[in-house]
């Protein structure tokens, strides 16, 4: 099997539905976001911190090299990493799929709550904004769209029929 690739906005629902989409495919997931931070042994937040937007880029860059050689695997991608083409056209390299989970911004923001968590969501017309910008680019690289607004069950089971 080929790699199933998840993007969308933060709150699209990446995680839960790659974890149920892998264990229905009998496959490994990956959250590219939790390996950087296991990696880096610090949490993004500090990477951004410490080290800035673009050495965090650089870092999703090189994964996206590294995992366009895994097989087997639904990778869960963090919100920004499918902006920048040249990550898409690394994990496609791999022959992988480049699913984008298009949920609504009203769903996103039913899902995340307490934005507390979510700097991005401290202003919420900059949030819906970006949400705006990054949606065009999802839906350039994407191989397929599925409607996010569906539960994780229902999502991960509508892209393992795409996959068998």
């Amino acid at each position: 099997m080929n790699n199933i690739i998840l993007c969308g906005f933060m709150g699209a629902g990446k995680t839960v539905v790659g974890k149920e989409l892998a264990k229905i495919m009998g496959c490994r997931f990956i959250d590219t976001d939790e390996l950087i931070e296991k990696e880096q042994g610090i949490a993004i937040k500090a990477i951004f911190a410490v080290h800035g937007e673009e050495y965090f880029r650089d870092l999703e860059y090189e994964l996206c090299k590294r995992l366009s050689f895994t097989k087997n695997s639904v990778i869960s991608t963090g919100g920004g990493m499918l902006t920048f083409k040249r990550n898409a056209e690394e994990l496609k390299k791999g022959r992988g799929k480049i699913i984008f989970l298009d949920a609504s911004f009203d769903v996103i923001c039913e899902r995340i709550g307490d934005s507390s968590t979510r700097p991005l969501f401290q202003d919420i017309d900059s949030a819906r904004a970006l949400y705006n910008e990054r949606r065009e680019k999802y839906l350039a690289v994407s191989d397929y769209v599925i409607d996010g607004d569906m539960s994780a069950r229902k999502a991960a089971i509508t892209i393992s029929q795409i996959f068998k």
